[in-house]
């Protein structure tokens, strides 16, 4: 016992020495040093490579060759960050689902109307003071021997088809509410919260009396169950006018096979691409921008619930902006395809890519529609499926000026239109085409939109994530 003790004492002066004196004390002789920081290399997520900081020529490297225009191009540099090695596969985005599935399970599990069972809600702390309420996803949902009310709440999640009688998940119920604080809003100095603060200009007197006006993304569900999200605008008066929060149902649209392509027989992808186990590993479609975000909202929160807190540097999860995209396809070769040369073949037939080879040759590549992701060889940067596949969503707003808009530095075009804004203000960048397209526009330079709350079967999406810091990864 006595040697256990000695190594724990041990342990805790080996910890106070490494700290060093506390800041205002005196440990260097008076001189100016600094203080010691603990060493930071982040660790690599799963299932993302990091896109180390450069940069890079955005924009057509040739001229129109069909039109002779000259599009302009831009030098812009971007920060090191995660990316995805592959879109977000059926899989992936099935844990997504499943958890708002499970959620709702776990909050009617505790509701009176089902047995009211507490236990799948935390209202308290181990204390006993209360707590904002919770959900306990440490206490499994009885999937077998229910009792009849954990049963009817487990039923209540799903529905039968009222033709052939398919027991199906509903969709309808599957809504995802999360909140996201807009740093760069908050940062603005016109929207200081001290008014001495907005001007700096000291020839202009402070206006104590002055009102500003900000816009805020809310979002509740009204009496007949719709969702609704709406832009509000309302005078300036805490932090918290800076959060928005959002509502999103987050099943795929299944019926964008059918509605894409009108008179072919998709109907088995409609019923099948997305809830078979044969299409796992393919990547997810029918997914809006709007579901996109979702995502990356949930695995952001998914992650810091897993780490318990423990990641206050780690950075949220996010879809990449287009410059970021363009960089990370180009590869270290910054070719016009995420490969060397500008044939989309090798010398013995082999297709570098999934796309639509001829006119209305969809199988020469050997696929029909898309196929499972990292089926084609990486990218220098070791990223699979950046051209063809499937289209992804960008964080970017779609607009003709492209690059001449844009900053030289991690530039970004941001605008969360609102309902009431018009459609053509919702356009977002699509990069990368997809297995429906030809040659052309699954080059790493071609541009594309669509608008932000449309679900197509052929653009699906990847995540990304900012590197902390400046190590030897991040080079």
């Amino acid at each position: 016992m006595k040697k256990l003790l000695f190594i724990v004492s041990l342990v805790i002066t080996v910890a106070l020495i490494s700290c060093g004196a506390p800041v205002g004390e005196s440990s260097s002789g008076g001189e100016l040093t600094g203080i010691s920081a603990v060493a930071w290399d982040e660790p690599a997520p799963y299932g993302m490579v990091l896109i180390k900081r450069g940069s890079v020529k955005v924009g057509p490297s040739e001229t129109d060759s069909l039109w002779g225009k000259s599009v302009p191009s831009k030098d812009i540099s971007v920060d090191a960050f995660w990316m995805d090695e592959t879109e977000v596969s059926n899989s992936k985005y099935k844990q997504f689902v499943f958890w708002v599935r499970d959620s709702i399970i776990r909050e009617r599990l505790a509701d009176p109307a089902y047995g009211g069972n507490e236990v799948y809600k935390i209202t308290e702390d181990r204390y006993g003071d209360p707590v904002k309420p919770h959900l306990n996803w440490a206490k499994p949902i009885p999937w077998r021997r229910a009792s009849e009310e954990e049963q009817a709440a487990i039923n209540s999640v799903y529905k039968t088809h009222p033709i052939d009688g398919t027991r199906m998940l509903d969709a309808d119920q599957m809504n995802y509410y999360y909140e996201d604080f807009d740093y760069t809003q908050a940062a603005l100095r016109k929207n200081r919260l001290n008014p001495a603060q907005r001007n700096k200009n000291t020839d202009v007197p402070v206006n104590y009396d002055e009102v500003v006006m900000i816009s805020k993304d809310t979002a509740y569900i009204d009496d007949e169950g719709r969702i609704v999200n709406r832009t509000i605008t309302r005078r300036l008066s805490s932090l918290y006018d800076f959060q928005n929060s959002y509502i999103v149902n987050v099943y795929p649209d299944t019926t964008c096979w059918v509605n894409d392509f009108r008179n072919s027989y998709n109907e088995p992808y409609m019923k099948l691409y997305f809830s078979h186990p044969s299409y796992n590993d393919y990547p997810v479609v029918g997914v809006s921008w709007e579901q996109a975000n979702a995502f990356c909202a949930w695995r952001t929160n998914y992650l810091l619930a897993g780490l318990r807190g423990a990641a206050r540097y780690l950075q949220r999860y996010r879809l990449p902006t287009e410059v970021e995209w363009e960089f990370a396809a180009r590869g270290k070769e910054d070719n016009a395809y995420p490969w060397k040369g500008k044939d989309t073949k090798s010398d013995e037939g082999c297709y570098y890519a999934n796309y639509k080879p001829g006119r209305g040759n969809y199988t020469k590549d050997g696929n029909l529609i898309s196929t499972k992701v990292g089926s084609y060889s990486p990218n220098s940067n070791g990223l699979y499926d950046m051209a063809g596949n499937v289209s992804e969503w960008t964080s970017t707003v779609y607009t003709e000026a492209g690059v001449l808009s844009m900053n030289d530095m991690n530039p970004e075009l941001k605008y969360n239109a609102a309902k009431e804004d018009p459609y053509v203000m919702k356009k977002k960048t699509v990069r990368g085409g997809s297995w429906k397209d030809v040659a052309a526009y699954v080059r790493s330079d071609a541009r594309s939109y669509e608008y932000q709350n449309e679900s197509r079967s052929y653009i699906g999406f990847r995540c990304v994530r900012t590197q902390v810091g400046y190590n030897k990864k991040g080079r």
